[in-house]
């Protein structure tokens, strides 16, 4: 699967670590032209909460580093409750919008991109997609516009589809990263 935004050989763009996984998955085709659409998930009215939740987590940061240098204990403590609460918030998002259970599929993922099977052939390379995924068990859910690399067909009349991040926000691939060193550190402790 192509890994990185290169113009190079496939072999020059394997620059992440990839896993596979059993995610969360909503993918919408974009229309040509319309491949930078700000709100392919209809979720605008949410725009203005979001904006307010990054300036809180900034705020909070800058207060952070001036406060662990007079008190470590105290520092550690807010930094754990903040977190409970990150993780309370995703759960009662996740909670009135959960993914129906075809959304959940094993899928090929690194910060560069994703690989996923799809029960019809109707994604062609060059293709717009705008994707969102819901990554356990900590239920982040970045998003990406990717382009189809590749669609090899199957024997069941789908295919599998490789496609390249092409636009993502740095803290979304940041939480891809996480996921993914995450995921190998489990599966070193389970082996």
């Amino acid at each position: 699967m192509p890994e990185a935004p290169s113009n190079g050989s496939a072999s020059d763009r394997r620059d992440y670590f990839r896993i596979e996984d059993h995610i969360g998955l909503e993918i919408r085709k974009l229309e040509p032209g319309h491949a930078n659409l700000s709100d392919p998930f209809n979720e605008g009215h949410l725009d203005g909460l979001r904006d307010e939740m990054r300036r809180l987590d900034q705020d909070i940061r800058l207060h952070l580093a001036s406060l662990a240098e007079k008190d470590r204990l105290l520092t550690t403590l807010i930094k754990s409750l903040n977190g409970k609460l990150d993780t309370l918030a995703r759960i009662m998002a996740f909670e009135q919008n959960p993914l129906q259970q075809e959304q959940w599929q094993d899928v090929t993922l690194s910060e560069g991109g994703i690989a996923f099977t799809t029960a019809t052939n109707i994604y062609q390379p060059g293709d717009q997609l705008a994707v969102r995924m819901t990554l356990p068990p900590e239920l982040f859910r970045p998003q990406a516009t990717a382009r189809v690399i590749q669609s090899v067909p199957d024997d069941q009349g789908g295919s599998v589809v490789h496609a390249q991040f092409v636009s993502i926000h740095d803290s979304d691939r940041q939480q891809i990263a996480r996921h993914v060193m995450r995921w190998q550190v489990r599966q070193r402790q389970n082996s």
